[in-house]
């Protein structure tokens, strides 16, 4: 894939890297374009890697993807964080936005 729709989203090789900021303890979860990267609020809190488990769930499930292929790739005790996706959420991750 040679487009590239935004700067928070990159192809590398069949995978997909998007930028991710996370905010936890939110009131509800929601997705939003913010430029330079998609922030995700969550509800869940940031202790014992519970809001890496949330938002991996939470975007195997809007992405339409197991959660196995949503992988966190830097950033785990971060706010931003870096996440590898499979090519074929790619129509799913557009449609969000």
């Amino acid at each position: 894939m040679n487009e590239q729709p935004y700067k928070w989203m990159t192809f590398k090789d069949d995978k997909i890297i998007i930028e991710v900021k996370v905010v936890p303890n939110s009131s509800k979860n929601s997705i939003s374009n913010e430029g330079e990267f998609l922030k995700i609020k969550l509800t869940a809190p940031p202790v014992d890697n519970k809001a890496n488990k949330a938002l991996t769930e939470y975007l195997s499930k809007l992405l339409k993807v197991p959660k196995s292929t949503v992988i966190l790739k830097s950033g785990e005790t971060s706010k931003n964080k870096r996440f590898e996706l499979p090519i074929n959420c790619y129509d799913n991750l557009k449609a969000l936005i």
